[in-house]
């Protein structure tokens, strides 16, 4: 569960939420950290060298929901998704897309990573990359993910201070 568990999703607002992540610090160097609420412990960030990633968008959860309501549920996220994605190429120009076949795989045999890699592998936000950058200097990237069927499905959100390239197979 993420601090964004039980909101509605707004593009608007996933926006400022944006711009307020690419105008904050991002920590040059140091351990990768993640933060969760004071009161529920629920994941509102993780920082880590170079970058900080953040939850924008938490769905309700999947567990018994099967059939046409998954697929419904898949399409409203992929919709917000696809609505945050359009407005940010209207503001910054046409994403680029960095997959993450490479770090699951790299993850999965106990290979080394980025920083910011193993912090999205780490945090289950395995879902491909759509990149921006450099905007105001910096690389920002938005992410939908699902750890598994039952789980919700969740948007994030990276900035980080240096690009967010995608990983081949030899990096």
């Amino acid at each position: 569960m993420t601090a964004r568990s039980g909101e509605t999703f707004g593009t608007g607002r996933a926006v400022s939420d944006i711009e307020a992540l690419l105008a904050g610090p991002v920590p040059a160097a140091g351990p990768t950290v993640a933060e969760g609420e004071p009161d529920t412990g629920e994941w509102s960030a993780t920082a880590g060298e170079g970058f900080r990633l953040v939850p924008l968008w938490e769905s309700d959860d999947l567990v018994g929901v099967y059939g046409p309501e998954w697929e419904e549920a898949e399409e409203a996220a992929s919709g917000h998704r696809a609505e945050l994605v359009g407005e940010l190429d209207r503001r910054w120009g046409t994403h680029r897309m960095a997959g993450m076949r490479v770090p699951i795989f790299r993850d999965l045999a106990g290979e080394p990573l980025p920083p910011l890699y193993r912090a999205l592998c780490d945090t289950d936000c395995r879902g491909d990359l759509a990149v921006w950058g450099p905007v105001e200097g910096r690389w920002v990237a938005v992410s939908l993910n699902q750890c598994d069927g039952d789980a919700p499905m969740i948007l994030v959100a990276v900035v980080a201070d240096r690009p967010i390239v995608e990983l081949d197979d030899g990096e």
